[in-house]
């Protein structure tokens, strides 16, 4: 055996280059104990016995039954179950076990062919324990018996060598030979003629002798029944038959006849035919008519359980001479089974970032039925990401050919189909259920581009102002989305110091009170962030508007409240009606409409003689000055704004009539005298006024409530009109803006540059504020333009003026 290996392993590295065409040989002996060593496969193929632990080395043999076993740490070949090579290979001359050594990453076999030596393990045995033959008294020496031969299910040396006679007589003798390869005759040879009358029976044992060392024997009786003459045996009319018949051949079917003659006559010329002896149990698929020789099925064959079968039939005369031949029967294959697929590794889940040609599934095919009705192909249904590949003989690869998406298709059933080329063809199909696993391969993305939230100024503390959403693709961790906030630009003070956006849900919160005047608007980052490995995020633009309330009083520049003594505006006492007296300037700190202020005259020394601009605050003379005129002039002017609700100031002016602007000393001293003069007067005047006013007011005020918890029923704005005002306001009320020819010029203090004229900035809080300035003015030096108004659309005249009526349906919201 050492001897036998050297060779094999000698022939294995001369042809290593070759190691895929030329297989491995080894032997071993059938009985060997489980853990025998067969060979040493690494060193034979010239591989480490580190590899065959890391390519996932494997046997596979044909039929899938692991009778020999490879151990990965040592790649030595081992007997894994006990071998019966008669089991194996019946009466086979040559009992050989084809394997195949298969390795992984890279994909390479090598195949094995391990031969089962026969041992001595079975005895000859004869068919029947005792054999009866008639031999007629007149039978000539030399005469030849034919006998049934001993079987010993091993094979050469180990099977049947010789035969002897015990107790050895003078009458017989055994001969023993073969007419070809394999077919032996046992025969007895009459030495010396018989007399029935000396002795009618004689009995002696046939011993069968094999050639094993120890050698083994079988026995049967033999027992000689001397008759009268009967000196022809049958012959058949040829030595050997063969016959064909399909394996699917129904019960009953005749195989094929045998034939035999005798030419002696009476009980001696009839025949009888019977099976003598066949190896292992093929007879009992059989069954021979005893008088005409023919042979039938008595069931159905199997051509994969064994492709022929080998029959001896005896023929028998009624004088008890006797004659054997051999019957042999070919099964012929008929595509009676359908291709196998044994699946040996399948990958799934698979992940989505898989690449192109990665193994999905392993696998092997294989039909049992011989010729093209065992010629098996395979092929998978229509699929693009998917392909079919052929890896070795009859083993295929399920690889992928495209990159895969999830979120596109989260599944795929393929359907593999082998299909044998018989006809008709058998087909096998194998589904196989690819689940593809998620990548964080998608970041999230929200359903906005960008974001404009509303909040009031002074609003209160952590205030839902809305929300972002973002949504991602993936699932699980992979599709978790949180929310956090990144600054959009380095202040002094981080613009999202005052803004909180929850982690979770992507509310939006304002966390403390906003001043207009001081914020109008902000923007931070959004940063949107899923839970893969790595993250993925997005981020989104947030802008949060800061609405106008009406929270500021108008302020009145001009004229100044607080000089002391007040200044006095100069009139000619020739200034005719449209004079310009004076002009009342006051801003306001609120946008929009809160920041839309009106002029009215609250109280005047003369109310008949001055009016004011209701939005451009200049006061005129409503009539030429006359000589009746009291020479100073006191005027209370009311600047309110159109917020809700409104809020208002106060400006005191007062104003000089004179003839010549030289002498203005007397003026003032006259008119501090009568000022004094007049100071009791007014304060009784007063006195009596309020008593009166104080029922009259009370009256006024239960009805006034009646009527405008009426009104208020129909009305959604409070108008602001003509009607509202008191008589000496109405004609102002139909001043809406200066004509487009005038300007002013307003000196404001050092410093007054920054001043912002709030009541000029448009009503939507959603724009930019628009000051006055015309490009090249100086700070000091503000235009005022047409002031737009909100409410109902209104279409100036080509002047730029708004009519009264115009004025009137307009609404402060």
């Amino acid at each position: 055996m050492a001897i036998a290996r050297q060779v094999l392993c000698l022939s294995a590295l001369l042809s290593l280059p070759h190691a895929r065409s030329q297989p491995l040989r080894y032997s071993v002996a059938e009985e060997a104990p489980s853990g025998s060593l067969v060979a040493d496969v690494a060193e034979d193929a010239g591989l480490a016995p580190a590899q065959l632990s890391a390519r996932r080395a494997r046997l596979a043999s044909e039929d899938g039954r692991q009778r020999l076993r490879l151990d990965r740490a040592t790649g030595r070949l081992v007997v894994a179950e006990r071998l019966d090579r008669e089991e194996l290979c019946a009466q086979a001359p040559a009992c050989t076990l084809p394997l195949e050594l298969l390795l992984a990453d890279p994909l390479q076999f090598f195949r094995i062919e391990v031969a089962v030596r026969d041992v001595n393990d079975h005895s000859p045995r004869f068919p029947d324990e005792q054999t009866t033959l008639r031999i007629p008294e007149r039978t000539d020496p030399g005469s030849r018996f034919p006998l049934e031969g001993a079987v010993d299910l091993d094979i050469g040396s180990n099977s049947v060598q010789g035969y002897s006679i015990s107790p050895e007589n003078e009458y017989f003798s055994v001969s023993f030979g073969s007419r070809n390869d394999d077919d032996q005759y046992v025969e007895l040879i009459l030495e010396k003629p018989l007399d029935r009358e000396e002795q009618a029976e004689m009995s002696f044992s046939l011993i069968a002798v094999d050639g094993g060392s120890p050698p083994r024997s079988g026995t049967t009786q033999i027992h000689i029944i001397i008759l009268d003459v009967n000196d022809n045996a049958p012959i058949f009319t040829q030595e050997l038959y063969v016959g064909q018949v399909l394996e699917n051949a129904p019960e009953g079917t005749v195989v094929l006849s045998v034939v035999a003659t005798d030419q002696d006559a009476g009980s001696n010329g009839e025949i009888f035919y019977r099976f003598s002896q066949e190896a292992g149990k093929s007879e009992s698929a059989f069954e021979i008519d005893a008088k005409s020789g023919e042979i039938k099925l008595r069931k159905s064959l199997d051509f994969e359980t064994a492709q022929k079968h080998e029959l001896r039939v005896r023929v028998t005369d009624g004088g008890g001479l006797s004659a054997i031949c051999k019957v042999l029967v070919e099964v012929l294959d008929v595509n009676d089974n359908a291709p196998e697929l044994v699946v040996s590794s399948f990958s799934s889940p698979l992940p989505e970032s898989a690449l192109p040609g990665t193994v999905v599934a392993f696998f092997t095919v294989r039909d049992h039925d011989a010729g093209a009705n065992g010629k098996v192909t395979c092929a998978l249904d229509d699929q693009l990401s998917f392909s079919l590949r052929s890896a070795y003989k009859n083993y295929y690869e399920l690889v992928t050919v495209t990159t895969l998406d999830r979120e596109e298709t989260a599944w795929y059933i393929l359907t593999v189909t082998a299909a044998d080329a018989g006809s008709p063809p058998l087909t096998t199909t194998q589904t196989f259920t690819v689940d593809i696993s998620d990548v964080n391969d998608n970041a999230p993305v929200f359903n906005q581009t960008s974001y404009t939230m509303y909040v009031r100024e002074n609003n209160v503390p952590t205030v839902l102002v809305g929300a972002v959403h973002a949504s991602d693709a993936d699932i699980g961790p992979n599709a978790k989305v949180t929310y956090s906030l990144i600054p959009s630009q380095r202040t002094e003070r981080p613009p999202y110091s005052c803004i909180s956006v929850n982690s979770e849900n992507g509310h939006v919160f304002v966390l403390r009170p906003l001043d207009y005047e001081q914020l109008k608007q902000l923007e931070v980052l959004v940063i949107a962030s899923d839970a893969g490995s790595p993250p993925l995020s997005a981020n989104v633009t947030v802008r949060l508007v800061v609405v106008d309330e009406n929270d500021n009083a108008p302020l009145v520049l001009h004229p100044a409240q607080d000089s002391s003594p007040a200044s006095s505006e100069l009139v000619p006492m020739s200034a005719e009606a449209g004079y310009l007296v004076t002009k009342v300037v006051a801003v306001d700190a609120d946008s929009g409409q809160n920041s839309w202020l009106s002029y009215h005259l609250l109280k005047a020394t003369d109310p008949g003689l001055f009016v004011v601009g209701a939005q451009s605050g200049e006061v005129h003379l409503r009539r030429p000055v006359t000589e009746r005129d009291t020479v100073k002039q006191k005027l209370i002017i009311l600047v309110r704004d159109n917020g809700r609700p409104p809020l208002s100031a106060t400006a005191a002016l007062s104003a000089l009539l004179l003839n010549d602007f030289s002498d203005v000393r007397l003026p003032h001293s006259s008119l501090a005298t009568e000022d004094d003069s007049d100071s009791l007067t007014t304060y009784l005047i007063i006195s009596l006024v309020f008593v009166s006013l104080l029922f009259l007011t009370s009256m006024a005020a239960f009805i006034t409530c009646k009527v405008c918890k009426r009104k208020e029923l129909k009305d959604e704005h409070v108008i602001y009109s003509a009607s509202n005002f008191p008589s000496s306001l109405a004609d102002a009320a139909s001043v809406v803006t200066l004509p487009h020819p005038y300007c002013y010029e307003i000196n404001l203090t050092t410093g007054s540059g920054n001043s912002e004229f709030k009541f000029l900035k448009p009503i939507l809080p959603s724009l930019p504020p628009q000051h006055g300035a015309v490009d090249g003015d100086t700070d000091d030096e503000k235009v005022f333009p047409h002031i737009p108004l909100s409410g109902e659309d209104v279409t100036p005249d080509n002047t730029g003026m708004l009519s009264g009526e115009e004025f009137n349906s307009l609404s402060f919201s």
